[in-house]
């Protein structure tokens, strides 16, 4: 079966130029971003094309969903493409491995950045909740500094958000979850 939609790497950014297979992508899974929108909501009628992370395409690229093109037109491979996300990201695979645990026990998995964090993740979607869950995945077997973990917990209090550390102990994730603090 051929993927269904198509994206094309374009400099660092992955970017679904059909503005129905855009609308289609975020409306099925919330995934990608119209360029230019700050905040879509579901419904919205696209106008222009969206962007992918790197972590949704190749979620999609696994679930043969997305193929992806260079900048010439021409059809990546995995490798050639997991070489780009390696390029691009530390730790790029214990990311991925965080991503498709949570996408696929149905969780809303967005970029993080605004956060300070590599995820923040949604029960329902963006536009129709605020994310409750902040992630951050901790790359040396589950150490974390004491400082860090205290202004993550400030931040997540903040921001009304549970602050969950994610981490690979002994070939297994493990998610740690602090609650937020409710004077």
């Amino acid at each position: 079966m051929a993927p269904k939609y198509t994206a094309q790497l374009v400099g660092t950014r992955i970017i679904v130029w059909d503005i129905g297979q855009s609308m289609e992508l975020y409306s099925s899974g919330f995934f990608g971003k119209p360029i230019g929108v700050r905040k879509p909501q579901l419904g919205d009628q696209f106008r222009d094309p969206s962007e992918l992370s790197y972590f949704e395409a190749v979620y999609l690229f696994e679930e043969k969903k997305l193929k992806i093109l260079d900048e010439d037109g021409k059809k990546l491979s995995k490798k050639s493409f997991l070489d780009r996300c390696y390029q691009q990201y530390m730790n790029f695979e214990n990311k991925m491995g965080v991503y498709k645990f949570l996408r696929n026990l149905g969780y809303i998995v967005r970029p993080g950045l605004k956060f300070g964090v590599d995820f923040a993740v949604y029960i329902k979607g963006p536009g129709l909740e605020h994310s409750p869950y902040m992630v951050q995945i901790i790359e040396r077997e589950g150490k974390i500094d004491p400082i860090e973990l205290v202004r993550a917990g400030r931040l997540a209090t903040t921001v009304k958000k549970n602050f969950v550390i994610a981490s690979k102990i002994k070939n297994k994730l493990h998610f740690f979850v602090f609650n937020r603090y409710k004077p």
